[in-house]
């Protein structure tokens, strides 16, 4: 019975497993990119509006069920799928628009203000008024508890007054806490006594520090897990939306570190740099390819801008600051900043303002055709350096109408006339444009020149590495502006 020499006997050996379809994904605050492998080992790309409640929930299912040829609402076959990868700037916007979820403090007695006032150092040496960003949590409940160093119980926590102290903050609304009690890396007991209550009183989002960040210095601790508190809410939603309708299909989200990690795993802390770190490393894989060892990367999206230093090897940071905030976590070295395509321009009666709120995707700017206000995106549609008939015809009520180029010349006229009554300014509309858009190129400058200039390097040696959906846009003046005489773009830097 046996098959002949060097045969395996019949139904020994397995059938090779089918291909199925791979995706990597970005979802970022204003688009969502796609790429997508199928079987075949065809490439595939899509960029979507990240928010578009008219036509659908998530705009990473949305991309997923057009590559499969699926109605907007089907079931997704978990079977034709093998992996979904996904980077997202969902809490990186969250942190830089402060739209994260509501929060308390808990932390030891007398140190109420100690995350508030933080090391005493000064962010820019030499300014005269220092302005604190404003604290991620809402309200403080110092806890009459503490642990020594050597875990010996010094005061015990009085627990039916912390719970009376939990209770009122959630009928107030909060619904997430972050507990920062002294010693706790080592010596946990107490946080855990508090987490216990805040479950038992109904915190959706509990973040221990002994948990989130076991480590000393209780300033950087503590940031560390109020980020977390912050944004992790947040962060599950969009994940538990992916997972459902992802069925058994095996999802990954891309970490600030630059590594994957499974969707069950993925923290806040862990978010920051998610979407971000995907584009660096896709940058300097592509450009080593291209020839270019030495590359600023220069990643310009919807909603913020990041930049970053590559000379051979990834640089990592262990304690970083976003938007004012101080976290200790392992990550890319990136430097974020809130100028991207929909960053919102305004005039405050004297000076001109880029960000750092931005639009979205919905209503997005104001040519998006949805009620939305002028943006960077705007400027570049004002002076021609967007072209509409160049762009995806996705907007107005049908989703079928190109960008509204007339209701942008409205706008800039409505803004240069405000602008002249109060400044005696006689600008024109589109100098008006050029001016806004000039400030969000030093902004993007500027946060170049901190990572590459201030750290010693010459930045005149480097190629500007430029992706993202608004990349192209902006990045010949950027290398004017820093002195840089050559740019990469890859074929497919708009969803790199």
């Amino acid at each position: 019975m046996g098959g002949r020499a060097g045969e395996s006997p019949e139904g020994a050996r397995e059938a090779a497993p089918k291909p199925r379809w791979q995706f990597w994904i970005d979802r970022g605050g204003t688009f969502t990119d796609v790429v997508a492998r199928s079987p075949e080992g065809v490439l595939h790309t899509r960029k979507l509006l990240s928010q578009d409640p008219k036509r659908n929930s998530d705009a990473a299912l949305h991309g997923i069920r057009s590559l499969l040829a699926l109605p907007a609402d089907a079931e997704i076959p978990g079977d034709r799928i093998e992996s979904v990868k996904m980077g997202t700037t969902v809490a990186t916007n969250a942190l830089l628009e402060r739209q994260g979820e509501r929060c308390l403090l808990l932390i030891t007695r007398g140190f109420g203000d100690a995350l508030r006032i933080g090391y005493q150092d000064r962010p820019d040496l030499f300014a005269r008024h220092i302005v604190l960003p404003d604290p991620l949590y809402e309200a403080v409940v110092e806890v009459d508890e503490r642990m020594g160093v050597d875990g010996g119980v010094l005061r015990a926590p009085e627990l039916e007054t912390l719970r009376a102290d939990l209770q009122n903050a959630f009928d107030r609304g909060l619904r997430a806490v972050a507990i920062v009690f002294l010693h706790a890396y080592r010596h946990p007991t107490h946080e855990r006594e508090a987490a216990r209550l805040a479950r038992e009183v109904g915190f959706s989002q509990i973040s221990a520090s002994h948990e989130v960040s076991p480590l000393q210095k209780l300033v950087g601790r503590g940031d560390t897990t109020v980020v977390d508190a912050y944004l992790s809410p947040i962060l599950r939603r969009h994940v538990n939306q992916v997972a459902r309708a992802l069925g058994g299909s095996r999802l990954m989200f891309m970490r600030s570190s630059g590594g994957l990690t499974s969707a069950r795993l993925f923290q806040g802390k862990d978010s920051i740099l998610s979407g971000p770190a995907g584009g660096i490393v896709g940058a300097a894989r592509t450009a080593a390819r291209a020839g270019f060892g030495k590359i600023i990367s220069f990643d310009m999206g919807g909603t913020s801008t990041d930049v970053a230093h590559y000379d051979g090897e990834f640089e990592r940071s262990f304690e970083t600051r976003l938007a004012g905030v101080r976290m200790r976590a392992p990550m890319l070295k990136i430097h974020s900043v809130a100028a991207g395509g929909g960053s919102i321009l305004h005039f405050d009666g004297s000076r001109y303002r880029v960000g750092p709120r931005s639009a979205g995707a919905h209503p997005g700017p104001a040519c998006y055709r949805s009620g939305g206000p002028l943006t960077v995106t705007d400027c570049n549609l004002m002076l021609g350096r967007l072209s509409s008939a160049h762009f995806p015809k996705v907007f107005g009520p049908n989703a079928d109408q190109a960008v509204d180029r007339e209701l942008v010349e409205e706008r800039f006229a409505e803004l240069a006339r405000e602008i002249r009554e109060a400044t005696g300014d006689t600008r024109s509309p589109a100098q008006v444009a050029q001016g806004f858009r000039r400030i969000a190129v030093e902004n993007m400058a500027n946060a170049i020149v901190k990572i590459s200039t201030q750290r010693g390097y010459d930045v005149t040696e480097y190629t500007l590495c430029c992706f993202g959906g608004a990349g192209g846009q902006h990045a010949c003046e950027l290398a004017d502006t820093l002195g840089m005489d050559r740019i990469f773009v890859h074929p497919l830097a708009g969803v790199l």
